[in-house]
């Protein structure tokens, strides 16, 4: 078999473990080109990589020799050209979340597969593939606890790095939240509340932080969010699921607890990337897998379209203090 070239766009923290995902521990790939707008950076990325071109232009490193497929963990704002620019090229895409930073541009990527007739975006919500949150999708599809009423979820951070505000605690943190809950679910989110009590001392000044979200799906669900993202502690992400027969609970990281000197306890992951390593190993495989057959199977540009509009639904109610109804498109038949 072939092994499928990769062009990653952006070398911060996400795309950096990315490159050393792609190069250690998934088979069939192997990156043949970076982009950072940070010359030096992208430099000593590339350097670690046999024979892999660094670009600052994305443009530029997804029409690099030998790319068949694009990996894009640049910033937000930057994903919607570099998406356009691998369509046009015909190419596989997995991008971060978010998939653009508002719905408008996500409907541009949409627009742009359906002239193509084909679906080459998957985003990259991994919590579908993490072990424990595909045991609870099993459990509420099968009906083991009954019809769902409430999904009750926390978001926890140990800190929040100096750049973050207000609005990404919805935008870039409870997204997830929102795509787990349709996924679980089965629904598209309705509406959005959001309140947010005093903030915690810890918080860096001028953010909200924490918040409790108030999703309400169209099945009559109702989805509950603590982001806290300055809890001290560690990263934390549960969520309980609450039916007419029953309840399932995921995320109490209980794998061992130690007994020992009278006390008994066990360690809190401090890090998104090391909870989820296991689920990002599962995605970025079967991405691979799939872009290897020109294709991908994963939570596609509907599902970043649908999480935009939440979270633009969610940001305005954070402003206005009201509850906010979620706008959506007509759903293209390419995403039913």
């Amino acid at each position: 078999m072939s092994t499928l070239g990769i062009a990653v766009i952006g070398t911060g923290k996400m795309g950096a473990d990315h490159v050393r995902r792609i190069g250690r521990t998934v088979g069939g790939a192997r990156v043949v080109a970076v982009a950072d707008p940070d010359g030096d950076r992208v430099k000593e990325v590339a350097g670690t990589l046999d024979g892999a071109t660094a670009h600052t232009d994305p443009a530029a490193a997804i029409a690099a020799p030998g790319v068949e497929a694009v990996l894009i963990a640049s910033p937000g704002p930057a994903h919607e050209e570099a998406i356009l620019y691998a369509l046009e090229r015909e190419l596989p895409v997995l991008c971060e979340k978010p998939l653009t930073p508002d719905p408008a541009g996500a409907l541009r990527v949409m627009e742009a597969e359906q002239r193509l007739g084909r679906r080459l975006v998957q985003v990259g919500f991994m919590r579908r593939y993490d072990a424990e949150y595909v045991r609870l999708k099993e459990l509420l599809d099968a009906g083991g606890i009954g019809r769902p009423l409430f999904l009750h979820c926390r978001h926890r951070n140990a800190s929040s790095p100096s750049f973050f505000t207000s609005d990404m605690l919805i935008s870039d943190s409870v997204v997830h939240e929102v795509d787990a809950a349709r996924w679980l679910l089965g629904q598209e989110i309705a509406a959005v509340s959001v309140l947010s009590p005093r903030p915690t001392a810890a918080a860096p000044e001028g953010l909200s932080d924490p918040r409790l979200v108030l999703l309400e799906t169209s099945g009559g669900a109702v989805v509950d969010v603590e982001i806290f993202v300055n809890c001290g502690f560690g990263y934390q992400v549960q969520c309980e699921a609450v039916g007419e027969a029953g309840s399932a609970r995921i995320g109490d990281g209980h794998a061992m607890v130690v007994q020992s000197a009278g006390r008994w306890g066990g360690a809190i992951d401090q890090d998104f990337t090391v909870r989820f390593a296991d689920a990002y190993d599962r995605q970025l495989r079967s991405w691979v897998a799939a872009a290897a057959r020109g294709r991908v199977a994963g939570p596609d540009a509907w599902d970043g379209y649908a999480a935009a509009a939440v979270s633009e639904a969610g940001l305005a109610a954070a402003r206005s203090g009201a509850r906010a109804v979620v706008e959506l498109a007509e759903r293209p038949a390419l995403y039913r």
